[in-house]
């Protein structure tokens, strides 16, 4: 999710995940849904109830769903890594817990190659 009022200089472009080419038509936030949505929903404001912050969370995973850009968006907060807000349909701490995976995936798969690397 980019800030309405964020400028497209400062966000950082992941290439496609899909497998077409987006440089004709321009970085991958430019097509991103939100952009025409209120920051408000992806964004929980200061002491923010439970109830209100899961309902709020739930709307902005709603306009995240319909985005033809939300892959990008999401690798673009994991790699950030974005601590805050709904970005590419994942709250903060689902991206915590997709990251915590991710880790523990690559450190398992490194193990894996380390015999076969002194082996070799």
């Amino acid at each position: 999710m980019l800030l309405p009022h964020q400028p497209l200089q400062d966000a950082a472009v992941v290439p496609s995940q899909r497998g077409h080419a987006r440089d004709d038509a321009g970085p991958w936030h430019s097509e991103a849904v939100c952009r025409r949505d209120e920051a408000g929903l992806f964004f929980a404001p200061s002491k923010e109830p439970t109830a209100a912050r899961l309902a709020r969370e739930e709307a902005a995973k709603r306009v995240c769903a319909r985005c033809p850009v939300m892959v990008e968006c999401r690798e673009h907060a994991l790699l950030q890594p974005e601590p805050y807000g709904v970005w590419g349909g994942l709250t903060a701490a689902e991206r915590r817990v997709v990251l915590t995976r991710r880790r523990r995936r690559e450190s398992e798969l490194q193990r894996a190659a380390a015999p076969m690397t002194a082996a070799g």
